[in-house]
């Protein structure tokens, strides 16, 4: 069986973009054509479906990091800052979008949020069962087109 290890993000994502769009509970905040990703970026995206994409690798990188928490996601997401003539630093992304983006796949029931065994802490999300088979689906489905870009992966 093909898992979303097996399977490169570039090839991944996309697909997984067009799934979480048809769910009718991952959806774009009206906010979202005027807001930028992170302090590093000078304006909004340009892709129409941009909301989705970011949702789709956000659900990926909790998959393969999780337990993970808003702030390691937005420093993965973040970038290096132009400050002018001095030299470049690495700045966090939007923790808004990702905050809302994982309350909306909290909402869909792909992601979920794990406590320590007092229920007390937050350790970060995890995939639920369901994010997992959606996931290893996409993976499934598009296993062949990564075997014919990288031929190597065939072996695996």
């Amino acid at each position: 069986m093909t898992t979303f290890y097996d399977v490169p993000a570039d090839l991944l994502i996309p697909v997984l973009a067009d799934r979480l769009e048809a769910d009718a509970k991952i959806n774009q905040p009206e906010w979202a054509e005027f807001v930028k990703t992170g302090a590093h970026k000078e304006r909004p995206p340009v892709q129409k479906n941009w909301w989705y994409l970011r949702s789709a690798a956000i659900l990926r990188k909790v998959g393969r990091l999780g337990p993970v928490g808003v702030n390691h996601l937005s420093q993965a997401f973040g970038g290096p800052k132009n400050r002018g003539s001095a030299p470049n630093r690495a700045t966090a992304g939007s923790r808004h979008v990702i905050r809302t983006s994982l309350q909306q796949l909290e909402d869909a029931g792909l992601v979920t949020v794990r406590r320590n065994a007092a229920g007390t802490v937050t350790m970060g999300r995890i995939l639920t069962p369901a994010g997992q088979k959606i996931l290893d689906d996409v993976a499934h489905e598009v296993r062949p087109q990564a075997e014919e870009v990288y031929p190597g992966l065939g072996k695996y």
